[in-house]
């Protein structure tokens, strides 16, 4: 055995061990009787701490020093230890106890929100967000004396590796002053057109679900390796190898469910498409979450909001509900499916507004884990912000500052990879389409291989491979540029609109 040998054989317990608390953690989002939740926390909390007490081991310490010097290595087992040195360091700055407590604290609170929104009441939630948001604050202390970051940005890291909130703010105050008037030029385009005929429901449940399932196996999902079920909040979750969605149904609306579900299959190809041979180390893992979201904003914004892609589905949908008339017809399913309103629901919202809403997250939990702002102020300034960003005046808790599961489930530092995921997909896609002129036609006609194909071989199986700007200046061939995400809003909302 040598010593990265051993490291691989240790990381690979390791990954075991994640899988078993991320099907766990799948059952407590999806059918977990409440009754259970308490014996589920202590199990959750337990988990936890073994997986991080593996995690810092002394002996990776050694290990790691004596691997640094064996020439035998090649690029992908001198990439693992990278990034196993990177996350020793980050794990290492936490002890055992402060684990266990923001394990107990985030099942505690996840239940407690559950509740909390459908009741509209802040109030009750308030108490257990304060114990996460304490415990949060403790945990980027920690990480951030150790990498030399402040707390935020240690929380960051833990998402997107490299990441840096003075980045982030640069990028993200261009688009609060380019989205507003960018918003009335795109609304003021299709105020233009006729009203577009309602679509007849209900849409029963059972329909939809055959529906998704249907789409999600046209972009290339593996059922073999995951399934679809129903949860309070969207989610891809699950293991290696057993890569599982969820989406929430509308009987009274079946597009909301079905782009949901093309959102998550997004991430579930890049979870699958993720290199075998190195799945259970570091080194075969998902590059970050800006990239992770860019894969889901990729299929369901840049692809499947697409008229090739809507000529294709338009008749299923026909098809699968009986519909008929101008409603059903493509066109109006792509100026459905492209229509700019601002509303309330993060989730819920069009392409143009969801970056407002994610500027309007990352401020606010910037704040609050600077401890520049009270939590229980939260309501209010969350209310002001949507005035500020949207002009919308919120009408309850449920509504505003509810209706996320990512602060009461520990997410602090999340909220900001999403927008970087819409700025990613918009530049990945068009690469990807340059490159590979089947692409587009492929997808009107349902056939994403060639699409998937390509980003098998660009961005999934590359793994942890490159740092995230390396692979998409390789990708792309060029860095993060925001004028790509601007260039494809104006082309689709105002000059092809």
């Amino acid at each position: 055995m040598t010593a990265y040998s051993d490291l691989a054989a240790h990381f690979g317990r390791i990954a075991a061990l994640s899988n078993a608390v991320g099907i766990l953690q799948w059952d407590s989002d999806t059918m977990m009787p409440n009754g259970a939740a308490e014996t589920r926390a202590e199990s959750m909390a337990l988990l936890r701490v073994m997986r991080h007490g593996m995690a810092t081991d002394a002996r990776i310490g050694d290990w790691l020093a004596e691997a640094e010097g064996d020439e035998t290595l090649g690029a992908w087992e001198k990439a693992n230890l990278r990034e196993i040195q990177r996350l020793w360091t980050v794990d290492t700055a936490l002890p055992a106890d402060l684990v266990e407590a923001s394990s107990k604290a985030i099942s505690a609170c996840e239940m407690r929100w559950r509740q909390a929104r459908a009741e509209a009441d802040f109030t009750g939630l308030l108490p257990y967000l304060a114990e996460v948001l304490n415990l949060q604050r403790q945990i980027g202390r920690a990480k951030g004396e150790k990498l030399g970051l402040s707390p935020y940005d240690a929380l960051l890291n833990d998402y997107e590796p490299d990441g840096s909130s003075a980045k982030i703010d640069a990028l993200f105050d261009d688009l609060a002053d380019f989205l507003p008037g960018f918003t009335q030029e795109a609304m003021a385009v299709q105020a233009r057109r006729p009203a577009l005929a309602a679509l007849d429901g209900p849409f029963a449940v059972e329909t939809q679900r055959a529906l998704g399932l249907r789409l999600m196996a046209a972009l290339g999902y593996d059922f073999e390796r995951g399934r679809l079920d129903v949860s309070t909040h969207p989610f891809c979750g699950g293991s290696d190898n057993d890569v599982r969605i969820t989406t929430r149904y509308d009987e009274a609306d079946f597009t909301k469910a079905l782009m949901g579900v093309l959102h998550e299959t997004g991430h579930a190809l890049y979870e699958q498409g993720r290199p075998q041979g190195y799945l259970s180390q570091p080194v075969g893992a998902a590059r970050g979450m800006s990239l992770h979201e860019s894969q889901s904003l990729l299929m369901e914004m840049q692809a499947c909001r697409s008229r090739p892609f809507l000529a294709f589905a338009a008749p299923l949908m026909r098809e699968s509900f009986g519909g008929s008339g101008p409603a059903w017809e493509s066109e109006a399913m792509w100026q459905r499916y492209t229509r700019v309103q601002p509303g309330f629901i993060r989730v819920d919202a069009d392409e143009v507004t969801y970056p407002a809403h994610v500027i309007l997250r990352y401020r606010l939990e910037k704040a609050l884990i600077a401890d520049e702002m009270p939590l229980a102020e939260l309501p209010t300034a969350w209310n002001d912000g949507m005035k500020a960003l949207l002009g919308l005046a919120v009408p309850d808790d449920r509504v505003g500052c509810l209706q996320d599961i990512h602060w009461p489930s520990g997410g602090w530092g999340y909220f900001p990879t999403y927008t970087l995921g819409a700025m990613t997909a918009a530049q990945i896609f068009d690469a990807a389409c340059t490159a590979d002129p089947a692409i587009l036609p492929g997808i009107g006609k349902g056939d994403f291989s060639p699409l998937v194909t390509w980003l098998r071989a660009n961005i999934h199986g590359k793994g942890s491979l490159l740092s995230a700007d390396a692979l998409l200046t390789e990708a792309t061939g060029r860095p993060l540029d925001a004028s790509v995400f601007k260039a494809h809003l104006r082309r689709r909302y105002v000059e092809e609109a």
